[in-house]
């Protein structure tokens, strides 16, 4: 399997467009330890020339352009893309608007709960992905399923499962003191290769390490994960936001509850963290935050990092 990160931050991208916190300030003057970065997803293949996104940025023209296996193939014909299908997460705008780069009468799946599709269906915008060439698929939690997209077997399977988590922003339901949240509104992704026996994790957003995740990803070989925050409070501190990650339906690098906690019992063999929002100061790579991950073992994913399996 071949994994490549096509963006690594959270939603707003980094720099964010109207933010002038020090790391967004650091980054556009191109201080050294910097790294630009667009919004989060995956691109995943098993043979190098199928692929399928693990959602789908708002960046996504500049993700595709950014990344020659996902070009068009002039050998094919004048229209052409390698881009199967899209595996959807959650309804957060950071992963679902991509769609809309993917709009030119291309066929591919969208693969998705039910929640996330009710979204798609209930905004006409969507329809400019016209059924049945761009078919929407219901995932089941806890049932694997084979992979497919425009008439190809991709040779992968994927089980979706609920981790905590929150609904979208734009879903809340602020009269409920848990906004709306019900299952399937943030999930996780286990992608397997069957034929090589070999599998990932992918769970770009997650509130908690319950006991029932942390089963699931006991010794597992890769998870790619939440790395919104480093303190849940930092937003609060930086004045950049009156919320807490907990708030929004993160959990934090740090502290005795932090991920970074919850994973040294876990005995995975690599850990790359993705979704890194703006504020965090461990996008400085000569930061404390940042030793502090390296010295836990962690990676920080970023735009364009490829991962073999």
């Amino acid at each position: 399997m071949l994994i490549k990160i096509l963006g690594s931050a959270a939603g707003g991208g980094f720099p964010q467009w109207n933010c002038n916190c020090r790391n967004c300030a650091a980054v556009r003057s191109g201080a050294p330890g910097f790294r630009a970065r667009t919004q989060s997803s995956l691109a995943v293949s098993r043979d190098g020339v199928n692929w399928a996104l693990l959602n789908a940025s708002p960046d996504l023209r500049q993700q595709i352009n950014a990344t020659p296996q996902l070009h068009a193939d002039a050998k094919v014909g004048l229209r052409h893309s390698p881009i199967m299908a899209a595996v959807l997460t959650n309804g957060d705008v950071d992963h679902i608007i991509g769609l809309i780069n993917l709009r030119e009468a291309q066929p591919f799946t969208i693969y998705a709960t039910n929640r996330v599709l009710d979204v798609i269906r209930t905004n006409s915008v969507f329809q400019v992905l016209a059924e049945p060439l761009v078919p929407r698929v219901e995932m089941a939690l806890g049932k694997p399923f084979d992979l497919q997209g425009a008439g190809v077997d991709l040779g992968l399977t994927i089980e979706a499962f609920a981790v905590p988590g929150k609904v979208a922003l734009y879903l809340e339901d602020t009269s409920s003191g848990d906004f709306g949240t019900q299952e399937g509104d943030t999930i996780g992704l286990k992608i397997t290769d069957p034929a090589e026996k070999k599998s990932f994790f992918y769970i770009p957003g997650c509130a908690a390490i319950d006991e029932t995740l942390a089963a699931r990803l006991q010794g597992a070989s890769i998870v790619f994960f939440d790395g919104t925050l480093f303190t849940d409070d930092e937003m609060i501190e930086q004045g950049l936001l009156n919320k807490t990650g907990a708030r929004m339906g993160h959990i934090s690098m740090s502290g005795a509850s932090g991920s970074i906690a919850a994973f040294s019992k876990l005995g995975v063999g690599r850990l790359i963290y993705v979704h890194i929002n703006n504020s965090n100061p461990a996008l400085d790579e000569n930061s404390p935050a940042r030793k502090a991950i390296d010295g836990a073992g962690w990676e920080v994913g970023y735009d364009g990092m490829e991962v073999r399996l």
